[in-house]
């Protein structure tokens, strides 16, 4: 029998109901308001190990990679005040891209309110634009409840981020030990999944077969779902066409007869849009279906094609475009749903000979226009180079983590995912710089057996570069390549593509990147000639340590990006 008198300390509370929800990693920074937890996480034997970041927001994007990669909500925590405002733009990109992210923060006393406590801040209103449930504890005694409410927001329906405040003198305090259960299966994602009734599953059948040229544009929300073998079993079953958002990028194996790669302006190549352009039905699975996806609502244009959009926010369906058939709920359960009333075709068949020829003519395109530059000896670099010898150099299951700018679409226009399944993670809700660097630790601490590569660009570089700190001290031997255009050469070329003032303010020094990340203790390589690349990353990924390749790269303003606003 319980022993109705029986309490623990808030603080320890604070760390069972962690452990109760199989948590097993926190990312973090410490703090004066943080002290009680501190304390409790050093003392209690609870399994979990907790990874010291150099700032908040970089242990905010960690906490995010290493969810998707590995189905368990991540955990951030940090401290009042600033170390609270810091952690908003790791939040709101995790919470952006459907990613079950707990924001932990710990607070000034209650009883400091409204007496200029230094760090006091509206933790309840700053996070709650940005999450799915934020609640500050009032009493020592609601600390269990919250933690349930975070994990159920978080883990289902539409996945997203949760934040919990914890005050110091609530921490302080005390809870009944009878209160600190929880349910497990809320730790990881998608938790309690569900699909639509069998007669909205007919509906979608009986407009497919209808169709003479399917195409499936997937998104996030399939990788979301580890949906990818049901993905692939529905593509073959139909012949469709299987494209993908920027976030979905490796749902399918880009070596597939049905593979279409990235679609939508960036990342894309004519043969791709060209395949969406000739189709007659469109099923959007997992994807907002948003601006990117459609090039602004171009490809298709309203009323242009028949649409089924399967995904787990019925907000997003029918918001950009009129739907045939809307099918609400998890991805994998409804693609299995669908292939079982339409049925496996015999093996070395194919019902739709248009979806296979499509792709490989979309295919021929794409390598045509990628040869004219991925063995160019001219200096500087160009990007397709560097996706060559990458594409050569990597292990078939590396996992790469981009941040956005140079080398998003080129990555999504032209190196091929080997395999199906989280091979590639892409910053694209807010698309905030210096998501990489420490996104490459989030992803070692999901998958220490795999090898791990983080590309970005110069500037992006310069957003979290302190988290070099992070990696030599946990020894994780991740491989970074640095782009080194010497500015942001994005908002560069949007500047000599669409207006008049070319160069203005984007333009900084050439940082020598390999000479910044030495001093941190990494193994470096600068790059300068093409030549000099493939040496370079074979020696970086045999290291048995951190690596890091500065690559000087020629800048997006001379360059034939596979970017559709950039081509006009």
């Amino acid at each position: 029998m319980a022993n109705d008198s029986a309490t623990i300390g808030a603080a320890d509370a604070v760390v069972r109901m962690l452990e109760l929800h199989d948590v097993k990693h926190v990312f973090g920074v410490c703090g004066d308001t943080s002290l009680p937890l501190y304390d409790a996480l050093a003392r209690l034997d609870h399994g979990m190990t907790h990874i010291l970041a150099r700032d908040e927001r970089c242990a905010a994007y960690m906490a995010d990679v290493y969810a998707r990669l590995t189905g368990k909500v991540g955990v951030v925590e940090g401290p009042s005040g600033a170390g609270a405002t810091y952690m908003l733009p790791g939040i709101a990109e995790a919470n952006g891209t459907s990613i079950p992210v707990l924001a932990l923060t710990t607070d000034i006393p209650v009883t400091g309110r409204g007496k200029f406590v230094l760090t006091e801040g509206d933790q309840e209103a700053w996070f709650r634009p940005i999450t799915k449930k934020t609640r500050v504890v009032e009493i020592p005694q609601n600390i269990a409840g919250a933690f349930r409410g975070a994990f159920n927001a978080m883990t289902t329906g539409t996945p997203g981020a949760a934040h919990i405040g914890l005050p110091y003198d609530v921490l302080k305090g005390q809870v009944d030990v009878n209160d600190l259960w929880a349910d497990r299966s809320l730790g990881s994602y998608p938790a309690r999944p569900t699909q639509p009734a069998d007669n909205m599953i007919t509906a979608a059948v009986e407009v497919i077969q209808a169709a003479r040229k399917p195409v499936i544009i997937c998104g996030g929300g399939v990788l979301h779902a580890r949906a990818w073998d049901e993905l692939q079993a529905f593509a073959e079953a139909i012949g469709a066409p299987v494209g993908t958002t920027i976030s979905a990028k490796g749902t399918i194996a880009e070596t597939h007869e049905l593979a279409l790669s990235t679609i939508g302006t960036n990342g894309s190549t004519a043969g791709s849009r060209k395949v969406v352009e000739d189709s007659d039905l469109i099923i959007y699975v997992g994807c907002h279906v948003g601006s990117v996806t459609t090039q602004k609502c171009t490809n298709p244009r309203n009323h242009e094609k028949t649409i089924i959009h399967i995904d787990i926010d019925p907000t997003c369906i029918g918001a950009n475009y009129e739907t045939a058939v809307a099918l609400t709920g998890d991805a994998r359960l409804i693609l299995s749903a669908l292939l079982q009333q339409i049925g496996v075709p015999p093996s070395g068949t194919a019902s739709n000979r248009w979806g296979y020829a499509a792709v490989e003519r979309a295919k021929a395109q794409k390598k045509q226009q990628f040869l004219l530059k991925a063995h160019s000896n001219e200096a500087p670099i160009f990007p397709e180079r560097i996706v060559a010898e990458m594409q050569r150099a990597m292990p078939p299951d590396a996992i790469i983590v981009s941040d956005p700018g140079t080398p998003t679409p080129y990555l999504c226009a032209y190196y091929e995912a080997q395999k199906a399944g989280h091979s590639f993670i892409f910053h694209r809700t807010y698309g905030g710089l210096g998501f990489a660097l420490p996104g490459v630790i989030g992803a070692h601490i999901a998958h220490p057996d795999r090898k791990i590569v983080g590309i970005m660009g110069d500037g992006s570089f310069g957003f979290s570069s302190g988290e070099l700190e992070t990696i030599t001290r946990l020894k994780i031997p991740v491989t970074l390549i640095v782009t080194n255009n010497s500015g942001y050469s994005w908002i560069k070329a949007g500047q000599y593509q669409n207006y008049e003032s070319k160069g203005f303010q984007v333009d900084f020094s050439c940082s020598d990147h390999a000479a910044i990340a030495a001093a941190y203790g990494l193994k470096t390589w600068k790059v300068v000639q093409p030549d000099e690349l493939a040496p370079a990353l074979k020696s970086a990924l045999a290291y048995d340590g951190p690596t890091l390749i500065d690559i000087i790269t020629r800048p997006l303003e001379e360059l034939d990006v596979p970017v559709t606003a950039f081509l006009g």
